[in-house]
């Protein structure tokens, strides 16, 4: 069981930078992948950005691209996303999550991914 908790949310005017952390409670997470994601009231999750711990690849929503960092610290068992420039759209509950990957496989669909912190919020004001 795999155990993430979220840090570094909160209010932000447009144009602004914050960073989010995601610390997990597993040591060895080579296998898996690491996800963001987010969700407006009203509106589904969505996939935000996504790092594979084995390869340090990286993959981010269009919506983001250019403008959020997702890296990681295997030392600390952590993994962040940097926002920057960020847009009232932004606003949002943002959630880490871990998704078991021996396969070297990865998703940006929500639903595979197995284990979920509890969620930071964002809000970017205009």
């Amino acid at each position: 069981q795999v155990q993430l908790v979220e840090s570094g949310g909160g209010l932000v005017q447009a144009g602004g930078s914050l960073r989010l952390s995601c610390v997990a409670s597993e040591r060895t997470l080579s296998s898996y992948v690491m996800g963001w994601f987010r969700q407006a009231p009203g509106k589904e999750r969505e996939f935000v950005s996504l790092i594979i711990l084995r390869t340090g690849s990286t993959y981010y929503a269009d919506s983001v691209k250019g403008r959020f960092t997702i890296s990681r610290d295997n030392a600390k068992n952590t993994v962040y996303l940097q926002m920057n420039m960020l847009k009232p759209e932004d606003t949002a509950v943002y959630y880490c999550a871990a998704d078991y990957r021996p396969d070297y496989g990865y998703s940006s669909n929500y639903a595979s991914y197995e284990f979920w912190g509890q969620g930071t919020q964002v809000t970017v004001s205009s």
